[in-house]
């Protein structure tokens, strides 16, 4: 067998049949001209079949994709593969926001779709993917390999010979970025995507010339490597000392309490955190955007914690304990209800998925959460007092009262009969708006999904999370509530749910507007215009496929149409479209919404000269992170009694900058010497932008 390694861009015989490169520099079409035009049968020997192969090892069996010129083989080669599926979507948008929803059920998502026309038009669900850290490894068809450097300029781009702007918009919201133009390195290549896409939960980005998906080559011509990845390990020293301190603190705690966050999921530690539960005695909470990762059936769970806008008797426990451990949290404006949290960093212990923090102590890295909690939960005290507090607080809440005969439909009363509808056997989506609030406050059974958007809080979000984690689950029922607004954004891929013969559940609440944005800042932009939506997603389903469409206003309506849903519509996709008064929202959105309202309106800070304080140190911390690494090791701020204290390492020697109205100065608090180069550097960065001269 002839195992030489040709190069793709070598001259070929000319070949004029239809459906084939007229040219000499192109690849030879394998089919001879009687076939012209037919898709070609895919040899398991290509680059694109390795990728698919790749794909289905890591447990993609399904990819989200929109056709176009320069990824059409491409996806030939994809479909050929047994076990791999393409789901085509709508729109690029939504192909991403399904990869998204997939990787949330599946752990890990794929979609594909065109070179920067497809590619810009999915980035945003790329970023959102990105922010709620979930590996999505996004292909796109690129241009032939021959076009690049020949300073030509081609379509789906914006009329420059770079052909690099959409890589480039991909480096700040993937891990990691690939080109496939040469055949010899692409197994690598691909590889090294993939592998990083798990490893560091976050999507990447793999792009392959147009010419080359259909290439054999040596490297694929037999079966690869199988798939592997070397796992990470905790630093033994550092776990051993983490859990020592960890343990000290909190066993000398009264009321402790645990919380989990969202990157319980990146850790892979939701079994590890209900463990130290059940051996510490501790109440358990979650953030919002962890609401599904702590079984809610568990004795010692209390609800979420969102501040003001807890759970009842939450809030109470968590803000009054003396010392509380958070497993994974992100603390942003949404999170914290406009930075209004009632915490004390000093009675917190901070577990990241490999770091830990321990008050205002020290921080250890190179321990994985997972390790740290199972072995915390060897070490801690049962200590069960904040749960015995809570026991003695709790009142039950209550239930909405039953509306009175052809009554308008209030939206608490339509969530009362969500709840009844979750078993083990469903999974919740909520769309960015009330809903966030009001699918909180469902009770979710054992093993019953849930999943939001809460970092990123992209409008539309759930139409194709909805379709991706739909396809991941099957066994799975999905229950999608999603506002008016946010469905006009992302309404087209109903269609492909009933295309692909999914049953999903969805509540489309219809209340006029972006209601969500009412409660921060009003004006006549939140209310849009009314739309038919059962006839809408009618028209989508046109009489191909299983689905079932009501309007439903008051509460009799509703029941009927759950009931219809559960039984001889279980099969078909059921839209249900809830017409309520759009000044009907949960109290947690208007007291929410107030807050972040204020957190966003807040006045500027008093300038100086048009360049604020703050701004000049951050500078400055911009300037020294720009310098070589081998100039300094380590760099720390405290903030006391309104001064910034700067603690900087240079070489051997340490520095303090004390920053405030009365003081400006520079000190060298020890005797080692100071390199002259760090010194000068110091010394003019220090008087140019601060004032402040060296003593």
């Amino acid at each position: 067998m002839d195992t030489s390694i040709t190069d793709v861009n070598s001259e070929w015989p000319a070949n004029n049949d239809v459906g084939c490169p007229p040219c000499k520099k192109s690849v030879a079409c394998p089919l001879p001209s009687e076939h012209a035009g037919v898709a070609p049968m895919a040899s398991s020997s290509t680059l694109g079949r390795h990728l698919a192969r790749r794909l289905v090892e890591v447990g993609v069996s399904d990819v989200f994709s929109v056709p176009g010129d320069f990824n059409l083989t491409l996806l030939d080669h994809l479909l050929a593969e047994p076990g791999l599926n393409l789901i085509g979507c709508c729109n690029e948008l939504n192909a991403g926001y399904a990869a998204d929803g997939y990787a949330r059920s599946r752990g890990v998502g794929a979609c594909a779709v065109t070179f920067t026309v497809g590619g810009l038009s999915v980035i945003n669900a790329i970023a959102g993917a990105y922010s709620e850290n979930l590996p999505v490894i996004f292909i796109v068809g690129e241009p032939n390999s021959n076009d690049y450097g020949t300073n030509r300029i081609l379509h789906h781009t914006i009329g420059v010979a770079d052909f690099s702007q959409e890589y480039r918009c991909f480096q700040t919201v993937t891990c990691a970025q690939v080109i496939v133009n040469h055949l010899d390195d692409a197994q690598e290549l691909i590889d090294y995507a993939i592998s990083t896409a798990l490893m560091e939960s976050k999507p990447v980005y793999i792009s392959i010339s147009c010419n080359l998906a259909a290439v054999q080559h040596p490297t694929f011509s037999r079966q690869p490597v199988p798939y592997s990845l070397s796992p990470r390990l905790s630093n033994p020293k550092s776990l051993e000392a983490a859990v020592h301190m960890t343990a000290e603190f909190l066993n000398a705690a009264v009321k402790p309490v645990m919380v989990g966050g969202p990157k319980m999921r990146v850790a892979k530690a939701k079994n590890a955190f209900v463990e130290l539960a059940d051996a510490s005695g501790y109440p358990v909470a979650v953030m919002p955007s962890a609401k599904g990762q702590v079984p809610e059936i568990h004795p010692h769970f209390i609800g979420t914690y969102w501040g003001a806008i807890s759970t009842s008797f939450c809030a109470e426990i968590v803000e009054s304990a003396d010392a509380y451990l958070f497993a994974g949290p992100i603390f942003n404006d949404y999170s914290s209800v406009g930075y209004s949290l009632l915490l004390k960093k000093e009675k917190a212990v901070i577990v990241q998925p490999n770091r830990v923090t321990i008050g205002n102590g020290p921080t250890f890295g190179c321990v994985l959460m997972k390790d740290f909690l199972e072995a915390l939960a060897k070490k801690v005290k049962h200590n069960p007092t904040s749960l015995e507090n809570y026991r003695r607080i709790f009142v039950p809440e209550g239930v909405p009262l039953k509306s009175a005969p052809n009554e308008p439909l209030r939206v608490n009363v339509l969530f009362k009969h969500i709840q009844g509808m979750l078993t083990n056997e469903t999974a919740v989506i909520a769309e960015t708006g009330d809903s966030w609030f009001n699918c909180q406050k469902l009770k979710l059974p054992e093993k019953c999904g849930y999943e939001f958007q809460m970092q990123y809080g992209s409008i539309g979000w759930s139409v194709g999370a909805t379709l991706g984690y739909a396809q991941a689950a099957p066994d799975k029922r999905v229950i999608a509530c999603i506002g008016d607004g946010s469905f006009q954004v992302t309404v087209q891929d109903v269609s492909t749910m009933i295309r692909n013969g999914q049953n999903t559940i969805i509540f489309l609440i219809n209340n006029g507007g972006y209601t969500i944005e009412v409660e921060i800042h009003d004006g006549p932009y939140n209310v849009i215009k009314n739309w038919n939506y059962t006839g809408l997603v009618d028209a989508l389903h046109n009489g191909e496929g299983k689905c079932w469409t009501v309007k439903v206003k008051t509460e009799e309506e509703v029941v009927e149409a759950i009931k219809t849903s559960l039984g001889p519509k279980k099969d078909c996709l059921c839209f249900i479209e809830v017409i309520v008064h759009m000044d009907d929202t949960s109290k947690e959105l208007l007291d929410w919404g107030s807050r972040v309202s204020a957190t966003n309106n807040r006045p500027p800070n008093p300038q100086q000269g048009g360049f604020e304080k703050t701004s000049k140190c951050q500078y400055f911390l911009q300037l020294l992170s720009k310098m070589p690494l081998f100039f300094w090791s380590s760099c720390g701020i405290i903030r006391s009694n309104h001064r910034i204290y700067l603690n900087l390492i240079f070489l051997r020697s340490e520095v303090e900058v004390c920053l405030s109205t009365e003081v400006h100065s520079i000190q060298l608090l020890s005797g080692a010497y100071v390199a002259s180069l760090v010194s000068n550097f110091a010394r003019a960065a220090c008087e140019a932008f601060f004032g402040i001269h060296i003593k």
